[in-house]
């Protein structure tokens, strides 16, 4: 991988964690078609960027996080199904997923099939008053973004959305729990590799950090105004689109 590749995941990595189309897929797929060979430290570089853009939530948000302890609770609580299941699964979902093209693209177009049903068919009861088990099944919803393509924003979103929350709600509290989830796939990884880099891969991730705060600052902003007055229907689309061409440029 070299600087240009790093720039250009970092700006996918941004653009894509807080959208409903998977980063991680993209980033599979991204690093697929600019031809960057498959290796552990790939792996770990698409793993270790989203805490670029989780850094711009934090940015973005900070005066509601400071100090605000049942917010935090209620993080923590959608947080600990990650913290289970990514803790059992790590070294499967390592080997065996990330860097799967075919998982990938199964999973946008299923992906995408479901938010368009969801979009089209649920009509939930909006609550204005949220328990732990409301929380707790947020979180449950978001463990299925651990395979890659799934999308950790849709999984999150459709999770509140299914608990009773507006749109808006959801989004924001999926912007919200990434923090703790990605800064614990960022240690977690860290921790099983020993953080065994080169000073090259050091620099590479450095700029990828960058690239995808800059990046994911923007794309929060846009998402917020997007929900305001649109459903998602448009990126189900797109994951089916992209599922196809994808199907057919590969066959």
């Amino acid at each position: 991988m070299n600087i240009l590749q790093s720039i250009i995941l970092s700006i996918v990595e941004g653009f894509s964690e807080f959208l409903p189309i998977s980063s991680t897929g993209h980033l599979i797929l991204t690093g697929e078609l600019l031809r960057i060979p498959g290796s552990e430290f790939l792996k770990s570089f698409e793993i270790i960027i989203q805490l670029g853009a989780i850094l711009a939530v934090v940015v973005l948000y900070w005066k509601k996080l400071w100090g605000n302890f049942p917010l935090w609770k209620n993080i923590a609580i959608a947080f600990a199904p990650s913290i289970v299941i990514g803790l059992v699964f790590y070294d499967y979902i390592k080997a065996s997923l990330l860097g799967n093209s075919l998982v990938v693209v199964w999973s946008l177009l299923l992906g995408g099939i479901v938010m368009i049903f969801f979009e089209k068919y649920f009509n939930g009861k909006k609550i204005a008053k949220f328990e732990a088990k409301h929380y707790l099944l947020i979180g449950i919803f978001q463990s299925f973004a651990m395979v890659p393509g799934v999308s950790r924003a849709m999984a999150t979103i459709f999770g509140g959305m299914f608990v009773g929350m507006d749109r808006k709600r959801a989004t924001e509290f999926s912007f919200l729990l990434a923090i703790p989830t990605m800064f614990g796939a960022t240690t977690l990884d860290l921790m099983k590799t020993s953080f065994s880099f080169t000073q090259t891969e050091v620099c590479l991730l450095l700029v990828g950090l960058v690239g995808a705060f800059v990046t994911a600052l923007f794309t929060i902003k846009f998402l917020i105004k997007f929900v305001a007055s649109h459903d998602f229907t448009g990126f189900g689309v797109y994951r089916i689109f992209l599922a196809i061409a994808h199907f057919i440029l590969a066959a």
